[in-house]
Parts: structure tokens; C-alpha cells; sequence
């Protein structure tokens, strides 16, 4: 067990799968000599080679393809792309290669693709550089989505992403990065897309993703003191998501809350929030509610730009209004 940083628990995953297989390779804008932005890659090059961690120029579209090209050949890519902004660049590549090649060809040619992107509201980084495209990427069949909450989610959900013959997104959040939380190599890992109960309750059921996790487990804790009992449902993937683990849990507590960074309108919560009030309709007691990110171009002041996404105490009001409780209505 170990007491890591969330950038180094990738980076230990990264360097398991380099060590147990030649095939594994990872290119990008300065994951070699620099380690990579968040030192995802650090110390790669100098243990692997230059052949299998690659510098590249900035193109996104072009050394993604060039990651597409390689699964189809029989390597197992790792491409990082440095911010999901970026992704917009590569997007021909990820959605018209990557996702449809192995249907097209009739499974004559798998995607053992990996895709790492920090993405997520950092701190002021402007509205080009704070997109959340969760959104985006869940509309198009034939990806898969990752989004690790913990440094053991990010150790365990790398490693089997690169295992995968899928195209894979790994999305990491940019605030995590420096997050820290043990992490058990040897564990066995659940799967991949599996959603997990970071914390049971009776009351209410909060379902969340990435960063939104740390916030909805901090409103428990609160919650808690008030005698509300809250539980927290990891996703942990958006793309199969685990809807037996959300229906079982509504099912049982009558109330539910998502909560997510991205945008309200046609995101991952409005996807959530439907297909939760067509399966659980008879068990809730209330109408299935959402915190999540306004619908605007993320503002660069401070202030504005934390008001703009939610926050503990958005996850707190929410939840005492639902069961009108003090602070809420009935």
C-alpha cells in the first residue's frame, strides 16, 4: 500500500504496462523529455526509449491518427492529449478512426487504443481552456469512458484501459492530479466500468463522477451532522455506465441527486436523469434532481468561475430542499 499523488498512480500504471509489454507505447506533446504537463510520463524516456514514449509535434489530429494506425498494427498506443480543449483538434481521428474502424472492418481490426485527457474547470485558465466535452464524447458509439475519482481508480482503470482492445478514454480531472489517497497495486481491481458506493445512506442517493465525487462525499460528511444520511455512487465510467448499481440504490433510498461539472443542458446528468426516471419511476418519492455547471462559456474571474460549477454547499441546499428539510423547502 502506498500513499500516492493521483499524477503517480498513472505513472506507476504506465510504467506496469511498459515493463510487462514491449507492444505498449505512449506519444503525445511532451511526454517525453518534460514527463508530460502533469508528470504523467516522467522518467519513461529515460527507462524505455525514445521508440516507445514519443515526443510529437503540436498536432493533435495527426499523432492521434498516427495512434490508430498503430492499434490497427498490433501495438497498444497510449496517446496523451495535453488538455481535452485539445481534443477538438483530434476529433476527426477519435470519432471517425478510432470509434468506427473495428465495427467497419467487421472486427478484422480491434482498437487497443488508449486516450489520456486532463480536462475539468482548473483555475482560470479562460473559457478555450476549461471545457468539459464529457458530453461530446458520450455520443459517439464505439468509445469507451473512464473517469477515475481516486488515485486507485486512476492506477486500476489505466492499466486495464490499455488492456482493452477498445478505443478508451481515460478523462482526468486537472484538479486531481495532486489529490492524494493510498493505493494498493496488488489489489484486485473491480471492473473497469463498474460504478462503486463510496458511502451508504437511507435518505437520498447522490450520483457522481470524477472531481464531483470528493465534493458530494464532503456534503455526506455535512449532511450527516444533521441526520440526513446520503449515499455517494461513484460512476467511474460514463461510457458503458453501470445502471444496476444506480437503480439498486434508488430503488432502496426513494431519492436521487446527480450531481456533474459539465454543463446542464444535454449532458451526462440529462442522460442519467432519464434513463433513472424510466427505470426506477414507481420507487421515487420526488422527481429525479441535477446540480450541475451553467450553461456558459466558463468565465476567467475567479469569483464567477467557482460560482459557475458546483459546489459542496450546491450539493447541500439541493439535498435539503428535496427532503424539506431546514435550509430547503417542502
Amino acid at each position: 500500500m502506498s500513499d500516492l499523488f493521483y499524477w503517480q498512480s498513472l505513472n506507476r500504471a504506465m510504467d506496469a504496462e511498459m515493463a510487462a509489454d514491449e507492444t505498449v507505447i505512449t506519444l503525445g506533446e511532451d511526454v517525453g523529455l518534460y514527463g508530460g504537463t502533469y508528470r504523467v510520463t516522467e522518467g519513461l524516456m529515460a527507462k524505455y526509449g525514445e521508440w516507445r514514449v514519443r515526443d510529437t509535434p503540436i498536432s493533435e489530429n495527426s499523432f492521434t491518427g498516427l495512434g490508430v494506425g498503430a492499434a490497427m498494427l498490433g501495438l497498444r498506443p497510449v496517446v496523451e492529449i495535453m488538455t481535452i480543449n485539445f481534443a477538438l483538434f483530434a476529433i476527426d481521428a477519435i470519432i471517425n478512426m478510432a470509434a468506427k474502424i473495428p465495427f467497419m472492418s467487421g472486427g478484422q481490426f480491434p482498437m487497443p487504443l488508449t486516450i489520456r485527457m486532463p480536462g475539468g474547470i482548473a483555475r482560470q485558465l479562460g473559457a478555450q481552456h476549461s471545457q468539459r466535452l464529457e458530453h461530446t464524447l458520450m455520443n459517439v458509439p464505439g468509445l469507451r469512458i473512464a473517469v477515475p475519482a481516486t488515485p486507485q481508480d486512476a492506477y486500476w482503470q489505466l492499466r486495464q484501459a490499455i488492456h482493452s482492445d477498445d478505443a478508451l478514454i481515460v478523462l482526468e480531472h486537472e484538479l486531481l492530479y495532486f489529490s492524494k489517497g493510498d493505493v494498493n497495486e496488488k489489489a484486485v481491481a473491480p471492473p473497469i466500468h463498474q460504478a462503486l458506493l463510496r458511502r451508504s445512506g437511507r435518505d437520498v442517493t447522490c450520483i457522481a463522477y470524477s472531481r464531483m465525487v470528493i465534493l458530494a462525499l464532503e456534503a455526506a460528511e455535512f449532511l450527516a451532522k444533521e441526520g440526513i444520511e446520503m449515499t455517494v455512487i461513484d460512476l467511474r465510467s460514463l461510457a458503458p455506465i453501470d445502471w444496476d448499481t444506480c437503480v439498486q440504490s434508488v430503488q432502496q433510498t426513494h431519492h436521487c441527486l446527480i450531481v456533474e461539472e459539465d454543463c446542464r443542458f444535454a449532458g451526462a446528468g440529462a442522460e442519467l436523469s432519464a434513463t433513472l426516471q424510466e427505470r426506477c419511476f414507481y420507487f421515487l418519492d420526488r422527481p429525479i434532481q441535477r446540480v450541475a455547471g451553467l450553461d456558459i462559456p466558463t468565465p476567467f474571474n475567479g469569483k464567477l468561475e467557482a460560482a459557475s460549477i458546483p459546489r459542496t454547499e450546491d450539493i447541500i441546499s439541493a439535498v435539503r430542499q428535496m427532503l424539506g428539510t431546514p435550509g430547503g423547502q417542502s
